[in-house]
């Protein structure tokens, strides 16, 4: 068959002018502005946000779900008390860990210490009373409410009491390990100086009471504390405040019973107070009116200069542990929100998709109209498809639709196109160009076919026999500019096939109907897809403006008018990637060419008309499940880490369990409706570790390039000659080719027509009275492609 010349090209009734040669072009021959540079910086960002997220998370989990919350005077275990020396357990409450001495307080001086403060409620009352008395006090501070509320441990130091140390998570001190000892000591006085600006050597291990109650575990604690330089303060009296057992029972507790000197126990925080309030209002001027002196710990044992101003180091240390701890609790508080919202937007997506295939499959029942038997052009562009070239011709020739099929050899180096014109098929054409990429390869076939209806595959692709005329059906319809057919995995045997299968059907078809439904579809896969010649002519052809060219030129008609419309039943079949790596490069070109076309075409959020329907919904839904919801995927994955460590490991694993059922039964429908047997979704909880990460790394790693302004080139997927050769037309009769009983009789071999009905651009008479509604678009937005050399 002879060689067409290449007509002009036209795109909404003017000729496309070149670039001018003047203008800077880059060795592909385009011009641009986009910066080349190597992709390594958002790796270093993105390793240093997951990093301050889970160290967010951990200071959350050891200040917050780690904080022992059981009250003072709970029924604990004692162990022995044979190593704590006679001198410690008969002494005085103040104790010097290392030499083992004790102080006792002053006769008829009492010193009021509250603990587990400071408390935003209860602290700033007491405090009040304590003001209005002219009574110092001793406040033993826990380290994380000392962050949560700095500014009420200033007050206690401004005021003239003495701050003293109970842990920094409230922590048994008795029970736990030298190290952790050490860090709850170490953390707490440096929330301290940070808030403060002082240091103190007094600590309170909680749980602690009298100087007999000590056992050896304890001991140990005190000891360790002595050698770190700290004083342990235990107490002589206890006011069971704790218990709440009335006003008068607190008194009484608190009231001491002879003259000597005595370190009262209450406490400012760790549940309502209102009971110790009321009962400081009386305690203090009664113990005044009988002679009772109120000091500090400090100076009812004549301990000199207790509290020191902390070092600058210290100091600085502890504003940015404050700032940490605080900065996790936003973190933790803004993730806490988010997560809910997208859970719930996840669910009402499961749940639109869902009503949107129901009604999708019964609005399919009814037929498009009048059938279309037209001839149609496929157009085939090929790098290097060697592999699976002659089974993707050999299928499209085995078509039940009378079809031309024109192989566009883009400069493949593996003897594409010898492959192809050795097979001698009829109606079969090669056209050789030098290598210019897929979007100019596709062009040159546009350009030399002879039909209205043109259908683009590519060259890793095998059709199904009647799925041309499937997939040419809805252009019954004057509106419909093009058509997305099913697509397939054919190599499907690995586990990561699998997984693939399992996204084709249930990610990239479901979405499809709803698409469909809500005329907004965003993309006609390359791997089979249909259209309308006009319809590619007004919007200037293929751009390669994009690395997703195949959702630039849906966005492009939609913009334009057009509706794009999902037709299940023309299926084809395309491999997947075999390897990790494989499937990262094209995901990775995927999502950052849906992105480059999602820029491209915001314009259409403020349109009318088929393109605001694209804008509104079509884009805003790429934007939501497509982009942000996957940036918050590692999120949710270290948060149910978190999870599994500091909360409650059955809650998480049951809302993991709930939302895998989700998945499933979501799969179970959407593998019916595609005809699939539904054993693959067995691999589905092992998705989760593996695949979803992927694909979540992907998008990140898709938008810092997007936001870093990028250039990412064309990647070529390795070809594994997986697909199947069907038996040719000339080899057996359709009837046996087809795998459907009643199948229509072979077309007739194509034959070029004796005119080209194409010499450019001229609208059709039937355009006039039924033209879909034309929409503002710039042309510039229409970049004819130049056939400079670029990677495919």
């Amino acid at each position: 068959m002879p060689q067409r010349r290449t007509a002009p090209h036209y795109a909404a009734g003017r000729k496309i002018r070149p670039l001018s040669k003047n203008r800077r072009r880059r060795p592909n021959g385009r011009h641009s502005s986009v910066r080349n540079v190597p992709l390594r910086t958002h790796w270093l960002l993105l390793t240093t946000l997951v990093l301050t997220l889970s160290t967010a998370l951990l200071l959350q989990g050891y200040t917050q779900h780690l904080f022992d919350s059981t009250p003072d005077g709970a029924p604990r275990e004692r162990g022995p008390g044979t190593a704590v020396p006679a001198g410690v357990s008969s002494g005085g409450p103040v104790i010097e860990g290392t030499a083992g001495r004790t102080a006792t307080p002053a006769a008829r001086t009492i010193a009021l210490t509250f603990d587990d403060g400071p408390d935003p409620v209860w602290t700033p009352k007491i405090l009040d009373v304590l003001r209005r008395n002219d009574v110092p006090a001793t406040f033993f501070t826990v380290g994380t409410r000392v962050a949560e509320n700095p500014g009420l441990a200033r007050r206690i130091v401004d005021e003239g009491h003495q701050i003293g140390l109970h842990s920094f998570t409230h922590t048994d001190l008795g029970t736990a390990s030298a190290w952790r000892r050490s860090l709850e000591l170490r953390e707490t006085q440096l929330v301290i100086a940070g808030a403060t600006g002082v240091t103190t050597p007094l600590l309170r291990p909680p749980y602690s009471s009298t100087n007999k109650a000590l056992g050896d575990a304890d001991w140990s604690a005190v000891v360790q504390a002595g050698q770190e330089g700290y004083l342990t303060v235990l107490t002589t009296l206890d006011s069971q405040d704790w218990r709440r057992p009335g006003v008068e029972q607190i008194i009484a507790g608190a009231t001491p019973k002879d003259a000597a000197g005595q370190i009262v126990l209450l406490h400012d925080a760790g549940g309502d107070r209102t009971q110790t309030v009321a009962a400081l209002e009386q305690l203090v001027p009664r113990l005044k009116a009988s002679g009772w002196k109120f000091v500090t710990v400090g100076d009812a044992v004549a301990l000199p200069e207790v509290v020191q101003p902390a070092g600058t180091a210290d100091r600085w240390h502890g504003l940015a542990l404050i700032t940490a701890i605080r900065t996790s609790d936003w973190i933790i508080e803004a993730l806490s929100w988010l997560l809910w919202a997208a859970g719930a937007i996840s669910l009402l997506r499961a749940v639109a998709v869902f009503v949107a295939a129901r009604r999708h499959v019964r609005m399919r029942r009814r037929p498009w109209g009048a059938p279309v038997t037209e001839p149609v052009s496929v157009i085939v562009p090929a790098y290097n498809e060697s592999a699976g070239i002659e089974a993707a011709v050999r299928s499209l020739v085995a078509s039940d639709h009378q079809v031309e099929v024109i192989v566009v050899d883009d400069g493949s180096t593996d003897g594409t196109a010898d492959i192809v014109e050795a097979l001698r098929l009829p109606g079969v054409r090669v056209i050789r160009q030098q290598n210019a990429g897929k979007p100019a390869a596709l062009n040159t076939g546009i350009a030399a076919a002879y039909c209205n209806l043109l259908v683009m595959v590519d060259g890793d692709t095998v059709f199904e026999p009647d799925a041309v005329r499937m997939i040419v059906q809805p252009f019954a319809q004057r509106r419909v500019g093009a058509v997305s057919g099913n697509a397939k995995v054919v190599n499907r045997g690995g586990l990561l096939g699998r997984w693939q299968h399992i996204e084709y059907v249930v990610g990239f078809n479901l979405d499809r109907r709803l698409f469909d439904l809500a005329e907004c579809m965003p993309t006609v896969p390359g791997a089979v897809g249909a259209f309308r010649r006009e319809a590619l002519l007004r919007v200037g052809g293929v751009s390669d403006t994009t690395l997703a060219e195949d959702t630039d030129l849906t966005m492009a008609l939609c913009r334009d008018g057009w509706r794009v419309v999902y037709e299940e039943r023309a299926k084809a079949w395309t491999e997947a990637p075999a390897s990790l790596g494989a499937l990262w490069k094209q995901r990775y070109r995927w999502c950052y060419g849906t992105l480059q076309a999602m820029w491209k075409h915001r314009g259409a959020l403020t349109q009318r008309g088929q393109a605001g329907k694209l804008g509104r919904r079509g884009l805003g839904y790429l934007l939501l499940f497509q982009v942000l919801l996957p940036l918050l995927a590692p999120v949710v994955d270290v948060f149910a880490i978190y999870g599994l460590v500091f909360l409650d490991p059955l809650r998480i694993v049951g809302l993991w369990t709930a939302f895998l059922l989700l998945q499933v039964l979501m799969g179970l429908y959407a593998f019916r409706l595609d005809g699939e047997r539904p054993g693959p979704l067995w691999s589905l909880p092992l998705q989760q570790f593996v695949y979803r990460q992927l694909m979540y790394l992907v998008v990140i790693q898709s938008v810092f390039t997007a936001v870093a302004g990028s250039r990412l080139r064309w990647q070529r997927m390795d070809r594994y000659g997986s697909l199947k050769v069907p038996v040719t037309a000339s080899e057996a009769p359709l009837s046996d080719r087809l795998s459907v009983p009643g199948a229509p009789s072979a077309p007739e071999p194509w034959a070029a027509p004796a005119a080209s009905p194409y010499d450019g651009y001229d609208a059709d008479p039937a355009w006039a009275s039924h033209p879909p509604e034309p929409v503002p678009y710039s042309s510039q937005d229409h970049i004819w492609p130049s056939q400079g050399h670029r990677d495919l």
